[in-house]
């Protein structure tokens, strides 16, 4: 089973998000942990307070070190000493991720995520505890909890049991390199678009060879810098 420990200031929005679907059913089968952890819970300051004005000047909040810190460490406290864990701090700044880094962090036992919110966090706690920062894209949210229900869900989908089988997400777009080719389901006709013929064949070496073109024709069109990549 892997643990997702995720440290935020919205627990209940990242609980939303994780407990439905293929996710959700991923935790009550055992196969995930998913925990959420509240940072105002580690603040000493009697209104809970987690964030203060940058040194330097400049507009907004920043994160203190402190309340993550204790939030962190109360974490490893209730962690198995002998997991292999990684700190991910979700963050514009770091590379955006892919499925490559996706597989690789589910090789896991444990993903500790820190959201930050307002301008971010202190540098310093990103020193102290974090591995590496990782971004969804090029843009800036208001806060991570969005990016760290993002990379849980991918990297949950790759523990062993949460899919029926491998073959799920072996063949899907981004792992083998190519986007998926395009799939139908019936009516074998709608609005005048009828599905391939081979797919109605029943011919599968058939069927295998017009989806390896086509997941080629579509990153062509599509995803052009993933064949880039390649070269």
């Amino acid at each position: 089973m892997m643990r997702f420990d995720i440290m935020t200031l919205f627990p209940e929005l990242v609980s939303y998000v994780l407990g439905e679907s293929i996710i959700g059913r991923a935790q009550r089968s055992g196969h995930i942990e998913v925990n959420t952890h509240h940072i105002r819970d580690y603040s000493k300051d009697k209104h809970r307070r987690v964030d203060d004005t940058p040194y330097g000047g400049g507009k907004g909040m920043l994160m203190m070190a402190p309340p993550i810190y204790d939030c962190y460490t109360d974490i490893l406290a209730k962690s198995d000493p002998a997991a292999r864990r990684r700190v991910v701090y979700m963050s514009p700044r770091g590379p955006v991720l892919n499925q490559k880094k996706v597989k690789e962090l589910s090789e896991y036992d444990q993903l500790i995520i820190l959201c930050g919110h307002y301008e971010g966090v202190d540098a310093r706690i990103i020193e102290e505890i974090v591995d590496e920062e990782i971004s969804i894209g090029d843009f800036v949210l208001t806060g991570g909890e969005i990016p760290a229900c993002i990379l849980t869900d991918a990297v949950a989908r790759l523990v062993d049991g949460v899919l029926a089988d491998p073959v799920c997400y072996e063949n899907e777009s981004l792992s083998a390199g190519l986007v998926e080719y395009p799939q139908y389901t019936r009516p074998a006709e709608f609005r005048g678009r009828a599905v391939p013929e081979v797919l109605l064949s029943g011919h599968h070496a058939n069927i295998e060879k017009w989806r390896a073109a086509e997941a080629l024709a579509a990153t062509e069109r599509l995803r052009p810098d993933l064949l880039k990549k390649e070269t």
